[in-house]
């Protein structure tokens, strides 16, 4: 058997100049290897390549605001703003808020839009005791976790408050089922309780950390209650005999865990808009989505093809005139799919 020897590696310096040229006829493969042996190179190199991916296509941008945002240099920061600021990709808003200057976001907050920016940016400005926190921009776990994170303190009746919300949230989740945190023993003949669940035993986590120990006690006597009447209940007695697979076990326990947790919770929690315990515990319903105004505006603004056009692009592309005629379209009608 002929032995066949392994390609060399191409020198680094080649393929970063292969890249640039976009007439080289090898930047497609002067990427491919570059970003396969990237994480192994000279820092002087890892930042040429950098600073030469931001300057390409989306798909190339997309790829080294990963590599800027956990390689960062000070000498990215004129090309990540520059590009931020004309086309606010969310990779690209994640090293402005981890790298940039605490003025640069306090100037700009209202422009991070993107799911939980305002988590981040909290993590950096909170750290000033003057910043104002806006708690309707944070889930409860999230403002609990800034505060920690950020050396503050939280109030004991707002802790309570934020706690027994969370229970609140998850009796009303129509959705509940990928709610449970890793814990929570969902096997059949156990029983499933409040702090089982995600963002109640990651309010109880914080709580602690936050010196809110006498709350997250009396938190666990409720809890122990509501166990208790779980336990003792017709509907958990009803499915401990039937003869049903996990996943519809999981789904019921959850179900009956939601209902006793509502019915102990104090009235103040509740709300006069909270629909019935029946109500409550019917299956999530799947409605078809209408498009939004924006979506429709958008919709009605699309001209409509010009036969005339469509006629002329045929005269040039047989292919395309074989494609209308292989489904019977006729090009003087409005509704055409191009």
């Amino acid at each position: 058997m002929a032995y066949v020897t392994k390609k060399r590696n191409t020198p680094i310096a080649t393929l970063i100049k292969d890249y640039i040229n976009k007439n080289s006829g090898k930047v497609s493969d002067s990427r491919n290897e570059i970003q396969r042996r990237f994480d192994y190179l000279d820092w002087k190199d890892q930042k040429k390549i950098v600073l030469a991916f931001l300057e390409s296509g989306k798909t190339d941008r997309q790829w080294a605001y990963s590599k800027a945002l956990d390689y960062w240099d000070k000498s990215f920061e004129p090309k990540i703003k520059e590009l931020w600021e004309h086309l606010h990709e969310e990779k690209c808003s994640w090293a402005v808020i981890r790298h940039f200057p605490v003025e640069y976001l306090s100037q700009n907050i209202d422009k991070f839009t993107d799911d939980r920016d305002y988590y981040f940016i909290c993590l950096r400005l909170a750290e000033n005791s003057e910043f104002e926190i806006n708690k309707e921009k944070l889930s409860n776990t999230d403002y609990l976790a800034v505060l920690y994170h950020t050396g503050r303190s939280v109030d004991v009746n707002e802790a309570e408050a934020l706690l027994y919300e969370n229970v609140h949230k998850i009796c009303l989740d129509s959705d509940p089922y990928f709610a449970l945190d890793r814990y929570a023993n969902a096997s059949k003949g156990h029983i499933i309780s409040p702090s089982r669940f995600k963002d109640v035993s990651l309010v109880l986590y914080y709580l602690r950390k936050l010196g809110c120990s006498h709350i997250v006690w009396q938190f666990e006597e409720w809890n122990k209650q509501v166990q208790e009447e779980i336990f003792d209940s017709s509907e958990f007695k009803a499915i401990s005999v039937f003869d049903i697979d996990e996943y519809d076990y999981r789904r019921r326990m959850i179900n009956i865990a939601r209902k006793y947790a509502y019915l102990a919770l104090d009235d103040k929690y509740k709300k006069s808009s909270d629909p019935s315990i029946e109500d409550m515990l019917k299956p999530k319903e799947w409605y078809c989505i209408e498009p939004t105004p924006k979506e429709k505006i958008i919709e009605e603004d699309l001209e409509q093809p010009d036969p005339s056009q469509l006629k002329e692009l045929m005269a040039k592309n047989p292919a395309l005139e074989k494609l209308v005629g292989d489904f019977g379209l006729d090009i003087g009608n409005s509704d055409l799919p191009f």
